[in-house]
């Protein structure tokens, strides 16, 4: 019996990390990885952060068995991060409405409410910003939803096309499962305002959709809190609606795959019993998390002068963020570059779009040796003092034609 392959054809690369593989193969010693969303500094390193490093060191003193975690993980990480998304004051976290699971990663917090919301009756169709990130069309696919888009960028592609988005969103039929970027939108960084947040969570419970929130970047945005704004929106009694939330960024443990899903229900109960359903759908899946990333991001948040530091290095990621930023900004306009540039020093996260045709992507990829995604969508935070020269002026090339 052959195995069940529809053709001996090889599938097609992933469109982000196919493109590292691109970049890995690439002996041009003058080329420039963008396309992956990795914080890197400014000599193109990714750092272990000094907060990690200290939280490893105490973890490896007090080493004991590695004995299965729970299927839904640790309690304290648990409580730590769900106090980090909605504070520990907000009404969720006092009313006990809420209940997170540990996952790999924020990808597999995905999986899991898409595996969980459809063993429970959901409803098949999950409405997706165009543009969103890639990966999100194929996880959702696969796991048996059907794809519906919303406009998200206007005509200029810096701006939020709120009027568009919120007229198809008011089309959704009711029970329809709804993502949603919490901030630093990938792949535009363009994120909405506060009226706009409050807009959507109007259409939310008018037309009685379901939001899951992709929430991957908290702190690297403005702040922990500030980057918490759509809150505005959602965080409404009685309220219904899915965190999926990643460390990764934040915490610089790409590999370390650590992330949460966090229900929040309509009253404790319910919070409840949506947990025991989340633990069938990991417990068919990867059966229960992995520990070690876990722990260090458990052992930051619940030490208050280690929390301190893990802020500190925090800032200064955001920060050099927001410096790629303002700089790519100020040497797009002094070289001369057709655009409207200036809204990217105040969009939010990693992520910029350069609005580039698929051609002037290759163009970049294939005479420059610069690697970008889709329409042009770059990590400001792979861009470097050696960098930041050239890519500019590949990218005036392109654009000239």
């Amino acid at each position: 019996m052959a195995l069940p392959l529809r053709s001996l054809a090889p599938a097609p690369p992933d469109p982000i990390l196919g493109l590292t593989e691109a970049f890995r193969a690439d002996t041009r010693p003058e080329k420039v990885n963008l396309a992956v969303g990795v914080y890197v500094d400014d000599t193109g390193v990714t750092p272990v952060i000094p907060s990690v490093l200290e939280a490893e060191r105490r973890l490896l003193e007090k080493a004991g068995p590695k004995g299965y975690l729970p299927i839904d993980g640790r309690p304290g990480f648990k409580n730590a991060v769900r106090d980090m998304v909605f504070g520990p004051d907000h009404e969720i976290v006092r009313s006990g409405r809420s209940a997170t699971a540990q996952t790999p990663g924020g990808t597999g917090a995905l999986r899991v409410a898409a595996d969980f919301l459809l063993q429970t009756g959901s409803s098949r169709t999950i409405w997706l910003s165009e543009p969103t990130w890639p990966n999100h069309p194929q996880l959702f696919t696969l796991a048996g939803f059907a794809l519906r888009t919303y406009p998200y960028l206007d005509d200029s592609g810096r701006h939020v096309d709120a009027g568009g988005m919120l007229d198809a969103l008011r089309s959704a039929a009711p029970g329809d499962v709804l993502l949603l970027h919490g901030s630093c939108h990938n792949p535009s960084g363009v994120d909405p305002d506060q009226e706009t947040w409050s807009a959507i969570g109007d259409v939310v419970i008018e037309r009685e959709l379901l939001p899951i929130v992709d929430f991957a970047y908290q702190g690297f945005g403005f702040g922990l809190r500030e980057d918490a704004d759509w809150l505005t929106g959602l965080a409404r009694p009685g309220l219904e609606f899915l965190v999926c939330t990643s460390y990764s960024k934040n915490f610089a443990l790409y590999n370390e795959r650590v992330g949460a899903l966090t229900i929040v229900a309509a009253d404790s109960g319910r919070a409840a019993a949506a947990l025991s359903h989340v633990k069938i759908a990991i417990r068919s899946n990867y059966s229960n998390p992995p520990a070690h990333g876990g722990d260090i991001v458990e052992t930051i948040l619940t030490d208050p002068a280690l929390r301190t530091r893990w802020e500190a290095d925090l800032a200064e990621m955001r920060n050099r963020i927001l410096g790629n930023r303002a700089a790519l900004v100020a040497a797009l306009v002094a070289a001369g570059v057709p655009g409207g540039w200036d809204p990217i020093r105040r969009q939010r996260g990693m992520f910029a779009l350069l609005g580039l045709s698929a051609d002037q992507v290759a163009r970049l990829r294939d005479e420059f040796g610069i690697y970008v995604v889709g329409r042009g969508r770059i990590n400001v935070a792979g861009l470097t003092t050696a960098n930041l020269p050239r890519v500019v002026q590949a990218v005036k090339a392109v654009i000239e034609g």
